[in-house]
């Protein structure tokens, strides 16, 4: 059978024919190449069986159906936890066609025979007579023999000389002494065979002498002494560990087949442990392992070769199991009741130390004792710890005991292990085992007591000194009264409050007020120290808090303000130094009467009211006395100063006149002549323009009809006192941007347009200062319209106009704005009544019947025109 292996433990391949019987040696495979240690050796197919010595047979006539056939050789080491696979393919070995033989073929030929003798064998270690003849080689040519041989096997290094040799002339092989096959598995030898005159017919033979293994090794444990451990109560069947033996002899024959079995157990009770005779593997048998009856034991095994037939070598080994512990056994206390004594008020004291047994192992989590208390300390006065070096409990106090309150107490202590218990099968459940503990406490003299220790004392913010804010009194816990104790407070700290020495009762020293250093955080803790007539001492808190009260008025925050002509309204904030609730939200009321029929406020959120005109007041500065009400009802009065402007923006209304760069300035005597002639120099001017004005003014009584066809003021939307005078129409804004209007004079009228510096329409027109009544042509008076013509006014109003309508369309950086004033285009004809102004062109003087042909919409127009 030819066997290839590709890869150690991976794959080998076995060419087979296609028919097999059943029991037929397919292969064989090295196992102890690929796992030395394997306990289990098992086949994945049931048509093959494995031996130990790797031999692979079918169990069953097996025929190659297919090309290949393959199933897998599984090995296991229990102990190591290791498990490998060998994979076996069979392949159909080929067929050999026989050679046809043809005519031509059947000539013979003379061949020359060969000289080839088989393979000799020498048994291991025999006793001879030496020396003695293994083997004898001959050729039908040669006469001479001569030999070179060489040792294969640990020794080849220490190859014996002079152990064979051959006869010249007879060929035979002798062995001088016995061979240890150990030693040297197997030896080749070189046969040369030559002619008397030294010719050499024959190819040198080279012939194998192979050492037949003797048992002459008895087997060894590869260990003096095996140690095992398994816990206690652990399952029959549970495997505790592996004895291995080596043989020295051949391998796979009888000579290294080993058997294994338990020749004795210390302690010589019932057996424990089973040992596997083919494996070495040691197994629980006995159902229970109590540790605490038998800590461990000591088995003496026996290794045999020859498949442990009785004239098979053997070598014996000791195993030692030990039983490791598990928490199968409760602690349990050595007492049932203890007693012990502590003084009252004592804390942090040692009182008692109890004690257990535990049968487990001394120092494992199984006998660790874990104390508790079950019952009697609701009020966790008490403490129970273990000590880690005695396994005791300590009992301590931690909280002080009060013997007028319980002369003693009675304590249930219980206890466990650190670790959970295992019970062992059929066994009955572990109960906890406990103990009581009767503490008697023991009275000694006290000092007063505060009862409660901590008083807690509420003040109203800025209260006057003295105020009465409580009592804080201490008693003695022997007499359950207070006679015989004073109070103080100890220096160095916050002197808010003092005590009454006698009473107890407590008083402010300070007005307490939250705004001020150290009374911003709003409390402050005071220790009290009571003193009984014997001088013991006791000691109180007294955290005092202060409330926040109503103390600030309400500001609000911002009063100068400036509104322009677009009368945006003003939003006021008011803030309030004072906590919750006596802040916000504020409420706003505007206290002057005639300043609320002109003023409004009106609520947005919590934190700001707006104020707005209600109506087209006049422009001026407005002094509003505003009051603020917080969340408490205190008032606080504030003042509004509201500048209402005619202007864009409110930097154009600051009301801040331009005052000229300080430093003192001497002027020069040049600077004074120039200052004295320019002052010559107006006087003159002036002197000329009124002489000229003087000779041709020519007064003129303008009626009532004229006045309905000139300029008038008609810029504010409802009707105002000053459209009731009869005698003047006042003017606004004509010092700096022109203006118009009727000029009173005695008991007559003037009508004048000025722009600028007091230039008029007819001092345009031709110079010097003319009334309406002045004469057009020629210097003669003559009776006008009460009007002009549409180019006198045109030429005098559009390059001023236009020259205006510019400077508005610019902002303070000489850029034009799209939000300023802006230029129109006209807008088509207007209505068949003509203009209701007295500024269009009409050449015919009317009076007001036109305003009989206005529409409807135009009747309350025309009744405010001819009201007076």
């Amino acid at each position: 059978v030819l066997s290839l292996c590709c890869e150690a433990c991976k794959k080998v391949i076995f060419h087979v024919p296609s028919e097999l019987e059943a029991d037929t040696l397919v292969g064989r495979v090295d196992l102890k190449e690929c796992l030395q240690s394997a306990e289990f050796i098992s086949s994945s197919d049931g048509n093959f069986k494995v031996l130990e010595d790797g031999s692979v047979y079918t169990t069953s006539p097996f025929s190659l159906s297919a090309e290949k056939k393959t199933f897998t050789i599984l090995l296991k080491d229990i102990q190591e936890k290791v498990q490998k696979k060998i994979h076996v393919s069979l392949v159909e070995e080929e067929k050999k066609t026989p050679k046809t033989r043809h005519a031509r073929d059947t000539i013979l030929k003379r061949t020359k025979r060969r000289w080839g003798p088989i393979p000799s064998v020498m048994i291991e270690n025999s006793l001879g007579p030496f020396p003695l003849q293994i083997q004898q080689v001959q050729s039908d040519t040669a006469q001479n023999y001569t030999i070179y041989y060489s040792a294969s096997g640990p020794g080849i290094d220490q190859d014996p000389k002079g152990l064979f040799y051959i006869e010249r002339e007879t060929g035979n092989i002798f062995a001088t002494r016995a061979v240890d096959r150990e030693q040297y598995p197997s030896f080749q030898i070189i046969c040369f065979a030559t002619t008397p005159d030294g010719y050499s017919p024959e190819v040198p033979l080279v012939h194998t002498i192979r050492i037949e293994d003797d048992n002459d090794n008895a087997p060894y444990f590869t260990q003096d002494r095996f140690e095992f451990c398994v816990p206690e109560n652990s399952k029959p069947g549970v495997v505790v560990g592996k004895v291995i033996a080596e043989d020295r002899d051949e391998p796979y024959t009888l000579h290294t087949t080993l058997k294994y079995r338990i020749v004795s157990q210390n302690p010589p009770i019932t057996p424990a442990f089973s040992l596997h005779g083919d494996t070495g593997v040691i197994s629980v048998l006995l159902p229970q392992l109590d540790r605490e009856l038998v800590p461990s034991y000591t088995l003496l095994v026996e290794v045999r070769d020859m498949a442990g037939q009785p004239f098979g070598l053997c070598t014996t080994g000791t195993v030692v199991i030990k039983i490791e512990d598990t928490n199968d056994n409760a602690p349990s206390f050595k007492q049932i009741q203890y007693e012990t004594r502590v003084e009252e008020n004592r804390v942090k004291v040692e009182i008692l130390r109890v004690s257990v047994v535990d049968l487990d192992e001394p120092g494992s989590p199984g006998s660790g004792a874990v104390y508790e208390i079950i019952r009697g300390n609701d009020d966790q006065a008490f403490e129970i710890t273990t000590d880690k070096n005695t396994n005791e409990g300590i009992l301590c106090v931690v909280k002080g005991l009060d013997y007028e309150t319980a002369k003693q107490r009675v304590l249930v202590i219980g206890v466990n292990n650190e670790a959970p218990y295992l019970l062992a099968p059929h066994s009955q459940q572990l109960s906890q085992s406990t103990c009581s503990v009767t503490v008697h406490v023991l009275d000694v003299d006290e000092g007063p007591v505060f009862k409660p220790c901590l008083l807690r004392l509420d003040v109203k913010e800025c209260e006057d000194i003295g105020t009465a804010i409580g009592r804080f009194v201490a008693e003695d816990p022997e007499t359950g009264n207070s006679e015989g104790i004073r109070y103080r407070i100890p220096p160095g700290q916050c002197n808010w409050i003092n005590i009454d020495d006698k009473s107890g009762e407590v008083r402010t020293v300070r007005v307490l007020d939250r705004d001020l250093g150290e009374m911003r955080r709003g409390q402050c803790n005071v220790t009290v120290l009571a003193i009984d007539r014997n001088g013991k001492t006791g000691t109180g808190t007294i955290q005092v808090c202060i409330i926040p009260g109503n103390k600030n008025v309400p500001r609000i925050t911002q009063t100068d303000y400036i509104m322009c002509r677009d009368r945006r309204p003003i939003c006021l904030t008011a803030e309030d130094v004072d906590e919750a609730p006596y802040s916000a939200p504020f409420v706003y009321r505007i206290t002057d009467r005639n300043l609320a029929s002109m003023w409004k406020l009106t609520s947005q959120d919590d934190s700001c009211w707006y104020l707005s005109p209600k109506g087209d007041i006049p422009y001026g500065v407005y002094e509003i006395p505003v009051s603020v009400i917080d969340n408490g009802g205190k008032i606080g009065e504030n003042t509004v100063r509201v500048n209402l402007c005619d202007c864009v923006t409110p930097t154009e209304c600051d009301g801040t006149p331009r005052q000229l760069s300080g430093g003192n300035v001497t002027l020069g005597l040049w600077a004074i002549l120039a200052m004295i002639l320019g002052s010559l120099l107006l006087l003159l001017i002036l002197i000329t323009i009124c002489g000229c004005c003087g000779a041709g003014a020519m007064q003129r009584q303008v009626t009532d009809d004229c006045a309905n066809h000139n300029l008038i003021i008609s810029n504010t939307e409802a009707p105002g006192e000053e459209v009731m005078d009869h005698n003047i129409i006042p003017l606004q804004n004509t010092c700096d941007q022109g203006g118009y209007g009727v000029k009173t004079t005695g008991e007559q009228q003037t009508f004048e347009m000025v722009k600028g510096r007091g230039h008029t329409l007819e001092s345009v027109k031709g110079g010097g200062h003319q009334t309406l009544g002045s004469v057009k042509e020629g210097g003669q008076p003559m009776m006008d319209t009460c009007r002009y013509s549409y180019s006198e006014w045109h030429n005098f109003t559009h390059p001023r106009l236009g020259e205006k309508v510019h400077l508005c369309r610019q902002d303070e950086e000489q850029k034009h704005s799209e939000d300023y004033l802006l230029s129109y285009n006209y807008e088509g004809k207007g209505s068949l009544a003509g203009s209701v102004g007295c500024c269009s062109d009409q050449h015919e003087e009317e009076a007001l019947d036109f305003l009989d042909q206005l529409e409807p919409k135009f009747r309350t127009l025309a009744e405010t025109c001819i009201k007076r």
